[in-house]
Protein backbone atom coordinates (compact mmCIF):
# COMPACT_ATOMS: atom_id res chain seq x y z
CA UNK A 1 0.00 0.00 0.00
CA UNK A 2 1.36 3.42 -0.97
CA UNK A 3 2.20 5.78 1.88
CA UNK A 4 0.90 9.30 1.20
CA UNK A 5 2.27 11.18 4.22
CA UNK A 6 4.28 14.30 3.49
CA UNK A 7 6.08 17.06 5.37
CA UNK A 8 4.79 20.56 4.78
CA UNK A 9 6.21 23.66 6.50
CA UNK A 10 7.32 21.43 9.37
CA UNK A 11 3.93 19.76 9.76
CA UNK A 12 3.29 16.10 9.07
CA UNK A 13 0.28 15.66 6.78
CA UNK A 14 -1.43 12.31 6.21
CA UNK A 15 -1.54 13.21 2.51
CA UNK A 16 -0.58 16.24 0.39
CA UNK A 17 -4.12 17.47 -0.41
CA UNK A 18 -4.95 20.65 1.51
CA UNK A 19 -8.37 22.27 1.38
CA UNK A 20 -7.55 25.82 0.29
CA UNK A 21 -8.88 28.99 1.89
CA UNK A 22 -12.38 29.54 0.54
CA UNK A 23 -16.05 29.61 1.48
CA UNK A 24 -15.74 25.84 1.91
CA UNK A 25 -13.50 26.24 4.96
CA UNK A 26 -15.52 28.80 6.86
CA UNK A 27 -17.84 26.53 8.90
CA UNK A 28 -17.06 23.92 11.52
CA UNK A 29 -19.39 21.35 9.95
CA UNK A 30 -17.58 21.64 6.60
CA UNK A 31 -14.20 21.39 8.28
CA UNK A 32 -15.25 18.16 9.99
CA UNK A 33 -16.57 16.81 6.69
CA UNK A 34 -13.39 17.74 4.84
CA UNK A 35 -11.34 15.72 7.32
CA UNK A 36 -13.74 12.79 7.02
CA UNK A 37 -13.41 12.87 3.22
CA UNK A 38 -9.63 12.71 3.41
CA UNK A 39 -8.15 16.23 3.43
CA UNK A 40 -4.61 16.32 4.79
CA UNK A 41 -4.96 19.84 6.21
CA UNK A 42 -7.30 22.82 6.00
CA UNK A 43 -6.62 26.50 5.39
CA UNK A 44 -9.45 28.49 6.91
CA UNK A 45 -11.19 31.19 4.92
CA UNK A 46 -9.08 34.33 5.05
CA UNK A 47 -9.61 37.10 7.55
CA UNK A 48 -9.49 40.34 5.51
CA UNK A 49 -8.36 43.69 6.80
CA UNK A 50 -11.20 45.40 4.94
CA UNK A 51 -13.71 42.78 6.07
CA UNK A 52 -12.80 43.30 9.71
CA UNK A 53 -13.39 47.02 9.44
CA UNK A 54 -16.66 46.73 7.52
CA UNK A 55 -18.07 44.24 10.01
CA UNK A 56 -16.84 46.19 13.02
CA UNK A 57 -18.24 49.58 12.14
CA UNK A 58 -21.68 50.36 10.77
CA UNK A 59 -20.82 53.96 10.20
CA UNK A 60 -18.49 53.38 7.26
CA UNK A 61 -21.24 52.71 4.75
CA UNK A 62 -20.15 55.72 2.78
CA UNK A 63 -16.80 54.08 2.17
CA UNK A 64 -18.49 50.93 0.88
CA UNK A 65 -20.03 52.89 -1.95
CA UNK A 66 -16.62 53.05 -3.60
CA UNK A 67 -16.43 49.26 -3.75
CA UNK A 68 -13.13 49.23 -1.87
CA UNK A 69 -11.90 50.30 1.53
CA UNK A 70 -8.27 51.27 1.67
CA UNK A 71 -6.14 49.45 4.24
CA UNK A 72 -5.08 52.80 5.71
CA UNK A 73 -8.57 53.11 7.23
CA UNK A 74 -7.47 50.57 9.85
CA UNK A 75 -5.53 53.38 11.50
CA UNK A 76 -8.78 55.04 12.58
CA UNK A 77 -10.18 52.12 14.57
CA UNK A 78 -9.06 50.48 17.78
CA UNK A 79 -8.78 46.74 18.20
CA UNK A 80 -11.62 46.75 20.74
CA UNK A 81 -13.98 47.97 18.03
CA UNK A 82 -12.94 45.06 15.79
CA UNK A 83 -13.35 42.38 18.44
CA UNK A 84 -16.52 40.67 17.16
CA UNK A 85 -15.28 39.41 13.76
CA UNK A 86 -11.92 38.54 15.25
CA UNK A 87 -13.56 36.70 18.14
CA UNK A 88 -15.65 34.69 15.67
CA UNK A 89 -12.54 33.73 13.72
CA UNK A 90 -10.64 32.74 16.83
CA UNK A 91 -13.60 30.64 18.00
CA UNK A 92 -13.63 28.81 14.66
CA UNK A 93 -9.95 27.98 15.10
CA UNK A 94 -10.49 26.78 18.66
CA UNK A 95 -13.57 24.73 17.77
CA UNK A 96 -11.88 23.21 14.71
CA UNK A 97 -8.87 22.13 16.75
CA UNK A 98 -11.19 20.31 19.15
CA UNK A 99 -13.19 18.68 16.37
CA UNK A 100 -10.50 17.42 13.97
CA UNK A 101 -7.01 15.94 14.13
CA UNK A 102 -5.57 17.33 10.90
CA UNK A 103 -3.64 20.63 10.91
CA UNK A 104 -5.69 23.82 10.91
CA UNK A 105 -3.98 26.69 9.10
CA UNK A 106 -5.35 30.17 9.68
CA UNK A 107 -5.23 32.74 6.88
CA UNK A 108 -4.93 36.50 6.70
CA UNK A 109 -5.45 38.41 3.46
CA UNK A 110 -3.36 41.54 3.78
CA UNK A 111 -1.95 44.39 1.73
CA UNK A 112 -0.06 46.32 4.43
CA UNK A 113 2.04 45.59 7.48
CA UNK A 114 0.27 48.15 9.66
CA UNK A 115 -1.15 47.12 13.06
CA UNK A 116 -2.90 43.94 11.92
CA UNK A 117 0.10 41.65 12.63
CA UNK A 118 -1.07 41.75 16.25
CA UNK A 119 -3.95 39.51 15.10
CA UNK A 120 -1.37 36.79 14.45
CA UNK A 121 -0.66 36.41 18.17
CA UNK A 122 -4.34 35.84 18.88
CA UNK A 123 -4.52 33.28 16.09
CA UNK A 124 -1.59 31.38 17.59
CA UNK A 125 -3.14 31.54 21.06
CA UNK A 126 -6.40 30.12 19.66
CA UNK A 127 -4.51 26.97 18.66
CA UNK A 128 -3.84 27.31 14.93
CA UNK A 129 -1.12 24.93 13.74
CA UNK A 130 0.16 27.46 11.21
CA UNK A 131 -0.64 30.76 9.54
CA UNK A 132 -0.87 31.54 5.83
CA UNK A 133 -0.44 35.13 4.68
CA UNK A 134 -2.17 35.88 1.39
CA UNK A 135 -0.35 38.98 0.18
CA UNK A 136 -0.91 40.73 -3.11
CA UNK A 137 0.11 44.22 -4.12
CA UNK A 138 -1.34 44.97 -7.56
CA UNK A 139 1.41 46.89 -9.40
CA UNK A 140 -0.89 49.57 -10.83
CA UNK A 141 0.51 52.54 -8.90
CA UNK A 142 2.87 54.16 -11.41
CA UNK A 143 4.55 56.13 -8.63
CA UNK A 144 5.71 53.01 -6.78
CA UNK A 145 8.80 51.11 -7.84
CA UNK A 146 9.07 47.34 -7.96
CA UNK A 147 11.32 47.50 -4.90
CA UNK A 148 8.67 49.43 -2.96
CA UNK A 149 5.99 46.89 -3.88
CA UNK A 150 8.20 43.97 -2.89
CA UNK A 151 9.12 45.62 0.40
CA UNK A 152 5.51 45.12 1.56
CA UNK A 153 5.97 41.33 1.45
CA UNK A 154 9.18 41.41 3.45
CA UNK A 155 7.78 43.86 5.99
CA UNK A 156 4.73 41.64 6.53
CA UNK A 157 6.88 38.54 6.95
CA UNK A 158 9.27 40.28 9.34
CA UNK A 159 6.53 41.61 11.61
CA UNK A 160 4.43 38.45 11.73
CA UNK A 161 7.29 35.98 12.23
CA UNK A 162 8.63 38.13 15.06
CA UNK A 163 5.31 37.78 16.89
CA UNK A 164 4.50 34.06 16.54
CA UNK A 165 6.32 30.76 16.83
CA UNK A 166 3.94 28.70 14.65
CA UNK A 167 5.08 28.15 11.04
CA UNK A 168 4.10 30.92 8.63
CA UNK A 169 3.46 30.52 4.90
CA UNK A 170 3.09 33.21 2.28
CA UNK A 171 0.82 32.88 -0.72
CA UNK A 172 1.87 35.09 -3.62
CA UNK A 173 0.92 35.88 -7.20
CA UNK A 174 3.02 35.66 -10.34
CA UNK A 175 2.96 39.45 -10.77
CA UNK A 176 6.39 40.22 -9.37
CA UNK A 177 9.57 41.45 -11.02
CA UNK A 178 12.30 38.81 -11.46
CA UNK A 179 9.97 36.18 -10.04
CA UNK A 180 12.58 33.48 -9.49
CA UNK A 181 14.85 35.80 -7.54
CA UNK A 182 11.87 37.14 -5.59
CA UNK A 183 10.76 33.64 -4.54
CA UNK A 184 14.32 32.74 -3.55
CA UNK A 185 14.64 35.87 -1.39
CA UNK A 186 11.30 35.13 0.27
CA UNK A 187 12.54 31.65 1.13
CA UNK A 188 15.60 33.16 2.82
CA UNK A 189 13.33 34.82 5.41
CA UNK A 190 11.86 32.92 8.42
CA UNK A 191 8.92 31.87 6.20
CA UNK A 192 8.25 28.11 6.18
CA UNK A 193 6.34 27.79 2.92
CA UNK A 194 5.58 29.64 -0.30
CA UNK A 195 2.27 28.90 -2.05
CA UNK A 196 2.26 29.38 -5.84
CA UNK A 197 -0.04 31.05 -6.79
CA UNK A 198 -2.97 32.93 -5.28
CA UNK A 199 -6.15 33.48 -7.24
CA UNK A 200 -7.94 36.79 -7.07
CA UNK A 201 -10.83 38.79 -8.43
CA UNK A 202 -10.47 40.06 -12.00
CA UNK A 203 -12.96 42.59 -13.35
CA UNK A 204 -14.87 42.13 -16.58
CA UNK A 205 -17.64 44.17 -18.18
CA UNK A 206 -20.77 43.70 -20.24
CA UNK A 207 -20.41 45.23 -23.72
CA UNK A 208 -24.15 45.91 -23.92
CA UNK A 209 -24.91 47.39 -20.52
CA UNK A 210 -21.38 48.61 -19.76
CA UNK A 211 -21.80 47.20 -16.26
CA UNK A 212 -18.86 45.68 -14.43
CA UNK A 213 -18.98 41.96 -13.78
CA UNK A 214 -16.42 39.40 -12.69
CA UNK A 215 -14.54 36.79 -14.66
CA UNK A 216 -14.85 33.10 -13.86
CA UNK A 217 -14.23 32.63 -10.17
CA UNK A 218 -13.28 28.95 -10.27
CA UNK A 219 -10.03 27.81 -11.83
CA UNK A 220 -9.69 25.45 -14.78
CA UNK A 221 -7.28 22.51 -15.20
CA UNK A 222 -5.24 24.43 -17.81
CA UNK A 223 -4.20 26.94 -15.14
CA UNK A 224 -1.96 24.31 -13.55
CA UNK A 225 0.74 25.07 -16.13
CA UNK A 226 1.89 28.27 -14.43
CA UNK A 227 2.45 26.97 -10.87
CA UNK A 228 3.83 23.73 -12.33
CA UNK A 229 6.58 25.58 -14.20
CA UNK A 230 7.61 27.74 -11.26
CA UNK A 231 7.56 24.97 -8.69
CA UNK A 232 9.73 22.87 -10.99
CA UNK A 233 12.12 25.80 -11.45
CA UNK A 234 12.32 26.69 -7.76
CA UNK A 235 12.37 23.20 -6.22
CA UNK A 236 15.79 22.55 -4.61
CA UNK A 237 16.52 26.28 -4.86
CA UNK A 238 14.43 27.48 -1.92
CA UNK A 239 14.88 27.11 1.82
CA UNK A 240 11.27 26.28 2.62
CA UNK A 241 8.34 24.15 1.51
CA UNK A 242 6.51 24.79 -1.74
CA UNK A 243 2.79 24.27 -2.29
CA UNK A 244 0.98 24.32 -5.62
CA UNK A 245 -2.32 26.17 -5.93
CA UNK A 246 -4.66 26.91 -8.86
CA UNK A 247 -5.60 24.43 -11.57
CA UNK A 248 -5.39 21.25 -9.48
CA UNK A 249 -8.58 19.38 -10.28
CA UNK A 250 -7.74 15.67 -10.07
CA UNK A 251 -5.25 13.07 -8.93
CA UNK A 252 -2.98 13.34 -12.00
CA UNK A 253 -2.67 17.09 -11.38
CA UNK A 254 -1.59 16.41 -7.78
CA UNK A 255 0.97 13.91 -9.07
CA UNK A 256 2.34 16.47 -11.54
CA UNK A 257 2.75 19.06 -8.79
CA UNK A 258 4.59 16.55 -6.59
CA UNK A 259 6.81 15.48 -9.47
CA UNK A 260 7.65 19.13 -10.03
CA UNK A 261 8.78 19.40 -6.41
CA UNK A 262 5.76 20.56 -4.40
CA UNK A 263 5.42 19.27 -0.85
CA UNK A 264 1.64 19.73 -0.93
CA UNK A 265 -1.19 21.10 -3.06
CA UNK A 266 -4.16 23.32 -2.29
CA UNK A 267 -7.55 22.64 -3.85
CA UNK A 268 -10.83 24.54 -3.87
CA UNK A 269 -12.42 24.79 -7.34
CA UNK A 270 -12.58 21.03 -7.82
CA UNK A 271 -14.34 20.69 -4.46
CA UNK A 272 -16.91 23.30 -5.48
CA UNK A 273 -17.54 21.38 -8.70
CA UNK A 274 -17.33 17.79 -7.46
CA UNK A 275 -18.00 17.92 -3.72
CA UNK A 276 -15.83 16.99 -0.76
CA UNK A 277 -16.03 13.29 -1.61
CA UNK A 278 -13.84 13.91 -4.64
CA UNK A 279 -10.83 14.13 -2.33
CA UNK A 280 -11.12 10.37 -1.90
CA UNK A 281 -11.19 9.90 -5.67
CA UNK A 282 -8.03 11.99 -6.04
CA UNK A 283 -6.25 10.03 -3.31
CA UNK A 284 -7.20 6.75 -4.98
CA UNK A 285 -5.85 8.00 -8.31
CA UNK A 286 -2.55 8.88 -6.63
CA UNK A 287 -2.32 5.51 -4.88
CA UNK A 288 -3.09 3.60 -8.08
CA UNK A 289 -0.45 5.54 -10.04
CA UNK A 290 2.14 4.98 -7.31
CA UNK A 291 1.35 1.27 -7.31
CA UNK A 292 1.74 1.06 -11.08
CA UNK A 293 5.10 2.85 -10.95
CA UNK A 294 6.37 0.97 -7.90
CA UNK A 295 6.59 4.01 -5.63
CA UNK A 296 6.00 3.31 -1.94
CA UNK A 297 6.22 6.88 -0.63
CA UNK A 298 5.82 10.38 -2.02
CA UNK A 299 9.51 11.05 -1.37
CA UNK A 300 10.30 8.30 -3.88
CA UNK A 301 9.18 10.53 -6.75
CA UNK A 302 8.80 14.07 -5.38
CA UNK A 303 10.83 16.52 -7.45
CA UNK A 304 11.74 13.91 -10.05
CA UNK A 305 10.64 16.31 -12.82
CA UNK A 306 12.00 19.50 -11.27
CA UNK A 307 14.37 21.54 -13.38
CA UNK A 308 17.39 20.52 -11.33
CA UNK A 309 16.62 16.79 -11.67
CA UNK A 310 14.84 16.57 -15.03
CA UNK A 311 16.44 14.88 -18.01
CA UNK A 312 15.52 17.99 -20.03
CA UNK A 313 15.94 21.03 -17.74
CA UNK A 314 15.99 23.50 -20.64
CA UNK A 315 12.28 22.91 -21.27
CA UNK A 316 11.41 25.08 -18.26
CA UNK A 317 13.25 28.05 -19.76
CA UNK A 318 11.55 27.75 -23.14
CA UNK A 319 8.72 30.22 -23.72
CA UNK A 320 8.06 30.15 -27.46
CA UNK A 321 5.81 27.86 -29.53
CA UNK A 322 8.30 27.34 -32.38
CA UNK A 323 7.87 23.57 -32.50
CA UNK A 324 4.08 23.79 -32.53
CA UNK A 325 3.85 26.37 -35.29
CA UNK A 326 6.68 24.93 -37.40
CA UNK A 327 5.10 21.48 -37.48
CA UNK A 328 1.56 22.64 -38.10
CA UNK A 329 0.23 21.70 -41.53
CA UNK A 330 -1.51 24.47 -43.43
CA UNK A 331 -5.11 23.80 -44.29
Amino acid sequence: MAKLTTKYMGLTLKNPIIAASSGLTNRLSDIVDLEAQGAGAIVLKSLFEEEIIMEARDNINKMQATGFIYPETTEYFDYDEMEDPIANYLKLISDAKKAVKIPIIASINCVTSNKWPEFAKRIEAAGADALELNVFVLPTDMNRTAEENEKVYFDVISKVTSLVSIPVAIKISQYNTALGSFIKRLSDTPIKSIVLFNRFYNPDFDINTLDFTSTTVLSTPTELALPLRWIAVMADRVNCSLAASTGIHDGPAVIKALLAGADAVQVASTLYRNGFGYIGTMLKQIEEWMGEKGYKTIDDFKGKMSQSKSHNPAVFDRVQFMKFFRNRVRE
